[in-house]
C-alpha cells in the first residue's frame, strides 16, 4: 500500500459543532432561526455553499436575498469558529502517525474549502501528516468526480492499484469507483444522515457482506481506525494488498 487518501469531516474529524456554530450566526445575523446541529450534520458533505443553502431554505430564508452577502457572512463567522470545537475521531490520530512510520504516504481529498481544510487541520497540528491536500476549490471538480483522487494519484506517482480511500459517504465511495480505487467507508461519518451500509444503489453485495461481517470481525464492532495498533495495522495492510476488502471495483 503507497497511498492512503482521507476524507476530512466525518472520517477523520467531527465537525459538525462548529459548522452549526457559524450556520446559526449567519442565519441570526439574517434575523431566521437556528438549525439544530444534527440537520447540520446531515447536510455535511457537499461544500460549505451547498450546506448554508439547505440551512437558508430550512428556516424559509427569503429566495430574493443577497446570497454573495449570505456566503460572506458565513465565511466570516466559519473562520472564527473553524478548529474551536471540531475533535477527532478515535484512533485517527494514532493511525495517521502509525502509517507515516510505516512510510505510506497520506493525503486529505474533501469538498471543503481551501481555507477552512487548512485552519481546521494546523489547529489540530495535522498539516505535516499529509503529503497532499485537495480541496474543494483545488480544482475545477470536486467529489464525486475522480479528478480529485486523480489528481493526488498523478501528483504523488502513485498508482490506483496501490491506493486506498478512506471516507464516511456514499460520495466517497462513488468517488473511490471512479477513479478505481479501492474504497473502506467508515461507519461512524455523517453519510447524509444515512447509514452507508444501508447504500445498495452505490455499495455492491460483496462490499455490504465485508462490511457488516469482515470488517468488524477483522478491526472491531465499531471504529475503522482500530488498525493503529501494529498487530491489526500489519494484518489490515496485509488484506490491502490482496484487495481483500471493500472493493468497489466490480
Amino acid at each position: 500500500m503507497a497511498l492512503v487518501m482521507y476524507d476530512l469531516d466525518g472520517t477523520l474529524l467531527d465537525t459538525a459543532d462548529e459548522i452549526a456554530e457559524a450556520v446559526n450566526l449567519t442565519l441570526k445575523e439574517f434575523g431566521l432561526e437556528s438549525v439544530s446541529v444534527d440537520q447540520v450534520r446531515n447536510w455535511i458533505g457537499h461544500g460549505t455553499g451547498w450546506l448554508m443553502k439547505r440551512a437558508w431554505e430550512e428556516q424559509q430564508g427569503p429566495a430574493d436575498a443577497n446570497w454573495d452577502k449570505v456566503m460572506q457572512r458565513f465565511i466570516h463567522h466559519y473562520e472564527a469558529t473553524a478548529g474551536t470545537t471540531s475533535t477527532p475521531f478515535p484512533h485517527v490520530l494514532e493511525t495517521l502517525r502509525k502509517a507515516r512510520d510505516y512510510g505510506v504516504k497520506q493525503a486529505v481529498v474533501t469538498n471543503k474549502e481551501r481555507r477552512f481544510a487548512d485552519r481546521i487541520l494546523q489547529k489540530h497540528g495535522l498539516m505535516d501528516q499529509f503529503d497532499l491536500i485537495v480541496c474543494g476549490d483545488s480544482l475545477s471538480v470536486k467529489k464525486p468526480n475522480p479528478g480529485m483522487i486523480n489528481h493526488c494519484l498523478d501528483t504523488l506517482g502513485v498508482t490506483n492499484g496501490e491506493s486506498l480511500f478512506i471516507g464516511d459517504s456514499e460520495i466517497d465511495v462513488s468517488t473511490a469507483k471512479a477513479a478505481g480505487v479501492l474504497c473502506w467507508a467508515v461507519p461512524y461519518g455523517y453519510n447524509l444522515g444515512r447509514p452507508i451500509a444501508d447504500a445498495p444503489a452505490r455499495v455492491n453485495t460483496r462490499a455490504k457482506l465485508f462490511y457488516a461481517n469482515s470488517l468488524k470481525r477483522l478491526l472491531s464492532s465499531t471504529l475503522i481506525f482500530q488498525f493503529v495498533c501494529i498487530k491489526t495495522m500489519a494484518h489490515l495492510l496485509r488484506y490491502v494488498r490482496v484487495r481483500y476488502a471493500v472493493d468497489f471495483l466490480v
